[in-house]
C-alpha cells in the first residue's frame, strides 16, 4: 500500500508542478499583452520534454522486462550466510 501512495504522490507532484509552471508562464505572459501566443515558444521544449522522458521511461521498462523473461536476472547459486 505504501508503494502505490509514493507513486500516485510522486506523479501528484508532478502534475502539480506542471500545472504551477502552466500558471506563472501564462501570468507572466498576460504582463507582456500576447496571453497563450507569447508562450508559443517554451511549447516546444515542454513537449519535446514529455516525449523524451515517455520515451526513456519506456525504454528502461522495456528492458528490465526483456532481461527478466530472458532470464538474464535469475540467480545462479544460493547466496551464502
Amino acid at each position: 500500500m505504501r508503494r502505490h501512495f509514493v507513486v500516485y504522490g510522486v506523479a501528484f507532484a508532478g502534475l502539480a508542478a506542471f500545472a504551477v509552471f502552466c500558471g506563472w508562464a501564462f501570468f507572466a505572459a498576460s504582463k507582456i499583452g500576447d496571453g497563450w501566443r507569447g508562450l508559443a515558444p517554451i511549447w516546444p521544449y515542454v513537449v519535446g520534454g514529455v516525449v523524451i522522458t515517455g520515451a526513456l521511461a519506456g525504454f528502461l521498462m522495456w528492458l528490465a522486462f526483456y532481461s527478466a523473461n530472458h532470464g538474464y536476472d535469475d540467480r545462479i547459486d544460493q547466496d551464502e550466510p
